[in-house]
């Protein structure tokens, strides 16, 4: 019975693993390699702005028993855009963070809004593709002297020139974020000016507030005028992770410019007009701020002058406020453009042929290049006759005697009047007065502030003796009159230099000035020598200058740490009994003097210190010496 009762259990118990089918086992199916967009977080992103810093990882990849290399490509550009390695143990890499510039744009500069990534392993077929949306980078622009936002009104605006191409556009002190620079008012040009450094924190600021609007970690910067510094000092000094993709400068003074010390003169605009004088630029600035952290630079010049009578202030060719040898005075990749510098920042052409083509710049299109060495080419200074001011009441005129020497090809005159309202005659040295036309003496009335002066004119080959300017008030002049600065640009004749111990001296540092004046080689015996200097507060102070044949000296000291504005005037006589005038233009910066007091109480607690050491040293001997002693006596057991 138990041998039948257990085979019915077996037989049972087959019957019913007969009666139902076994389970289908599913065959094994290994996960497909994936492509992953990581952003600086590491967290998995389908959406970027171009130049955001990613990652990018392949996971998931079959075993394999040899080392592999993973090559990334984004769709229509033909060269990886980023790599990883893996060996053959492992199934995934990630590459290193890496920039996205240029995504938004094809090889072709077409907007792609939209993406693709592939990925091959050792040249084998592609994987993927994954997609990603890029939104384009935003672009700040940086005003310069004596603006604001509204320089900016043509590419601002669902009409302006950045909408047209897709791009968001964004001028520092517009309202659209936080942030404003003062570089000048118009309605008051003797209020003080922010310094570069003050105007780059603002700056940062702004950069700030457009990156927290958008979500971009990095913007485009296009600058005008001394914006170009301002936009330098924020990237050396002032940026600290690096958000700025490009730099594209118009007109921006490398070198500084001349014009500024024409109303510099009157004390207006401080310390802007002193912060782009050419001393100062070449001399303090360009040999300070050199870091461009691998941000590219770009210049646009103006080159609409190329004669010397049209160009009151700068030499040629010029935008008729800033040169091409100041444009390009530091290494950058530089072009021309026949545009005025007012308009630069205005001009459909400008914007057409240089600022486009960069913004639409495609991956691959940004080198992170080394910071050049060196501070950038100086040049020899430009020559300037005396610097006449002035004030002209309503109704009323002022005449001025500007002695041309011998050898002089060129005079160009350049007049700065607030008012833009003063009338101008010339009288040569013959007395015959000159009817001026733009044609014949390059007369020139400009209405933007931005190019420093108001009126100018010049000469070629002038004929020397005394030429005489008559400033005369007119309808539209106010009744609190016009004040003037008035200066002539020569080319031949004599040469005046002028130098400075020390461009960095510390408040209390005698700082030694000599000048010189006369043909190379041959001195012009000075009858009179002066230097008016410009305290940071705008206060002027004039000083006398030792007389030595053709030679001038005298020893100043700065009373107060900041920027100086140091203009040298010579008189002399020539050979032939000419009278010789001629004004140098330098500047420096004073340094704050050591705190004695501070550096005297970290000596005598330093002092205090040593003599605390001292006496634990001496206690510890004297303890030890003790406890010696005491065990010598003590009986042995």
């Amino acid at each position: 019975m138990r041998l039948s009762w257990m085979a019915l259990r077996l037989g049972l118990a087959g019957g019913l693993v007969l009666s139902y089918p076994s389970p289908t086992l599913a065959v094994y199916q290994p996960a497909a390699p994936e492509i992953q967009v990581l952003d600086a977080e590491g967290s998995r992103v389908d959406r970027i702005t171009d130049g955001d810093q990613i990652r990018l990882s392949l996971a998931l990849l079959p075993p394999s028993g040899t080392d592999r290399l993973v090559q990334f490509s984004l769709d229509g550009h033909s060269s990886p855009v980023a790599t990883c390695a893996l060996d053959k143990e492992e199934q995934g890499c990630q590459t290193p963070p890496f920039e996205t510039l240029g995504w938004y744009w094809s090889d072709s500069g077409a907007a792609s809004p939209s993406r693709s990534i592939t990925a091959e392993v050792n040249g084998t077929a592609p994987i993927g593709p994954t997609s990603l949306h890029v939104a384009p980078r935003p672009v700040v622009m940086v005003h310069g002297f004596a603006s604001s936002w509204e320089a900016w009104i043509r590419y601002l605006g669902p009409s302006g020139y950045l909408a047209e191409s897709g791009l968001s556009g964004f001028a520092v002190g517009d309202g659209q974020v936080a942030g404003s620079m003062k570089t000048g008012s118009l309605t008051d040009p003797a209020e003080r000016t922010n310094t570069i450094a003050e105007n780059a924190t603002a700056l940062s600021e702004y950069i700030e507030g457009v990156k927290k609007a958008t979500g971009a970690h990095q913007v485009d910067l296009i600058a005008h005028s001394m914006g170009g510094l301002i936009t330098r000092y924020y990237i050396d000094r002032v940026m600290e992770a690096k958000d700025v993709a490009q730099l594209l400068m118009l007109g921006s003074p490398m070198a500084g410019t001349d014009c500024a010390d024409l109303p510099a003169a009157l004390g207006l605009y401080l310390p802007a007009t002193l912060e782009i004088r050419p001393s100062y630029v070449t001399d303090v600035f360009n040999v300070d701020i050199t870091g461009r952290h691998g941000v590219p630079f770009h210049a646009l010049a103006g080159v609409p002058i190329l004669e010397g009578f049209q160009a009151p202030c700068t030499d040629v060719p010029s935008d008729l406020a800033v040169s091409l040898r100041s444009v390009t005075a530091i290494p950058l990749e530089a072009r021309q453009i026949p545009v005025l510098h007012m308009n630069l920042n205005l001009s459909e052409d400008v914007f057409r042929e240089f600022v486009q083509p960069l913004l639409q710049t495609p991956p691959g299109g940004f080198p992170n290049e080394p910071d050049p060495p060196g501070s950038g080419a100086a040049g020899a200074p430009l020559q300037f006759s005396r610097v006449f001011t002035g004030h002209v009441a309503p109704g009323e005129e002022q005449e001025l005697t500007v002695p041309i020497d011998s050898g002089m090809t060129l005079a160009s005159f350049a007049l700065y009047d607030s008012t833009r309202s003063l009338d101008v005659s010339v009288r040569g040295a013959s007395g015959n007065t000159i009817e001026l036309s733009p044609e014949a003496n390059g007369l020139v009335v400009v209405r933007d502030p931005d190019t420093l002066f108001y009126l100018g004119y010049g000469f070629q080959n002038p004929r020397p003796g005394a030429w005489r300017v008559t400033l005369k008030a007119t309808k539209p002049t106010p009744s609190t009159g016009a004040d003037f600065a008035l200066a002539a640009h020569f080319l031949g004749g004599a040469q005046a230099e002028a130098q400075l111990s020390a461009i960095l001296p510390q408040v209390g540092e005698e700082v030694t000035l000599t000048a010189s004046l006369g043909p190379p080689g041959m001195g012009i015996a000075l009858t009179e020598a002066e230097a008016s200097i410009r305290d940071p507060s705008g206060a002027l102070e004039s000083i006398e200058l030792a007389v030595a044949g053709s030679e001038a000296g005298a020893i100043w000291t700065a009373a107060v740490p900041g920027l100086y504005g140091i203009d040298v005037s010579l008189k002399g006589t020539a050979s032939d009994g000419m009278p010789v005038e001629r004004t140098v233009f330098l500047a420096l910066e004073a340094q704050a003097a050591p705190d004695r007091h501070g550096w005297a109480l970290l000596l005598t607690g330093a002092v205090l210190l040593l003599t605390l050491i001292g006496v634990a040293v001496t206690w510890l001997r004297l303890h030890r010496g003790r406890r010696r002693s005491s065990s010598q006596d003590t009986p042995r057991i």
